[in-house]
């Protein structure tokens, strides 16, 4: 079987979330860093792969699948079925498919107001869209009373798709430190394969999206 071939963007956490599945899976793939700020995905070579221009894109023998979430349960499927990264059982996988499309949500509120700031210019985190992450992300830390990882107590791909989005957001400056199931949940995620590699990218787009922030326009302001 031929390795895999990922193409992402590890600035994007849904680029660093399909990843953490081919870590934690321990696959062959080969990981090719497209450059969304020089357009790379736009290429016409790339387009023709990916007609919706977006990142990331898993490429398995010319089988080809992009959107994060999707590719971490074909990946699971096809290469450890029957794993509890994402069970068989109805219930439990709908537990794990419900806390994807929480992602999903989480991914659209924070986008309205990274984008911006990160490739257009704006200094400002607009507060409706800030306070509807606050107000989501609290609910999830309630949902995670008296478990260990977001659908139970073993870990699955909705970790590594939330985990993903909450580094950025931990790394961004979110006031999160007061999400007590959240905070140990983030700190028991750090035994997991690949939690490293994606706390650093993570770290990095924290680092460049404060940067963009204006003092008077934080996010408690």
């Amino acid at each position: 079987m031929a390795p895999l071939k990922y193409y992402y963007y590890p600035e994007g956490a849904p680029n660093r979330a399909a990843l953490l599945t081919i870590r934690n899976l321990n696959l062959d793939a080969e990981v090719i860093f497209v450059d969304l700020r020089k357009g790379e995905h736009l290429a016409e070579k790339f387009v023709k792969l990916n007609p919706q221009r977006c990142m990331p894109l898993l490429d398995d023998d010319g089988f080809i699948l992009w959107e994060s979430r999707a590719i971490s349960q074909y990946l699971v499927t096809t290469r450890a079925p029957g794993s509890p990264l994402y069970p068989t059982d109805p219930k439990k996988r709908a537990t794990v498919d419900a806390r994807l499309h929480l992602d999903c949500t989480l991914h659209a509120i924070s986008r309205s107001f990274f984008y911006p700031i990160h490739s257009l210019g704006e200094t400002k985190i607009p507060d409706p869209p800030k306070q509807r992450l606050y107000k989501l992300l609290g609910h999830l830390n309630d949902m995670m009373e008296g478990q260990k990882f977001v659908a139970g107590d073993e870990p699955t791909i909705a970790d590594f798709s939330l985990l993903a989005s909450f580094s950025t957001y931990y790394h961004a400056g979110a006031n999160v430190r007061d999400l007590r199931n959240l905070m140990a949940w983030y700190r028991r995620c750090e035994a997991l394969p690949g939690f490293q590699e994606n706390e650093k990218e993570a770290r990095a787009f924290g680092q460049m999206f404060k940067s963009k922030i204006s003092v008077k326009d934080h996010w408690d302001e």
